[in-house]
């Protein structure tokens, strides 16, 4: 009957150890997501970025007393403005982007903490399967 027991045990902690494995093969898609998501946000801020260095670019060349006002289109008061709203409108992006990658990254810690705790018990749980065949073989031979 012991052996009935722990045989049942041992079944329930590997459907939960698959469990595991399932939940955290699920956490590190979502942080793949999240990191493509904070890559793709990156990109377009990049594109963006360029996009208003050519435009100011353009406006500097063309226009001479701007040329004696400053010695590039980077010190544009106009350019550096547009610059902080552009880092500003992806600053709360990227925030967020990585607050969501923080959790799951907390998520997948403690189902793999579970994970090693489940494990052990398993480990445990057969030592003692073994332990319990062994007694009642002996049992039998000695009886």
């Amino acid at each position: 009957m012991a052996i009935a027991n722990l045989h049942e045990t041992l079944l329930s902690y590997k459907l939960r150890r698959n469990q595991l494995n399932l939940e955290i093969t699920q956490w590190q898609s979502q942080k793949t997501l999240g990191t493509y998501s904070q890559a793709d946000a990156q990109s377009l801020k990049s594109a963006e970025t360029n996009a208003l260095r050519r435009h100011y670019k353009e406006i500097f060349e063309g226009d001479e007393t701007l040329q004696e006002q400053y010695t590039d289109y980077t010190e544009m008061p106009d350019f550096e403005a547009e610059i902080d709203k552009l880092t500003a409108k992806y600053q709360d992006q990227f925030d967020e982007l990585t607050a969501w990658e923080t959790a799951i990254d907390a998520q997948i810690t403690t189902a793999s903490a579970e994970l090693e705790e489940v494990n052990a018990y398993m480990e445990s749980i057969k030592s003692m399967l073994s332990s319990n065949i062994q007694e009642d073989f002996n049992y039998g031979l000695n009886g």
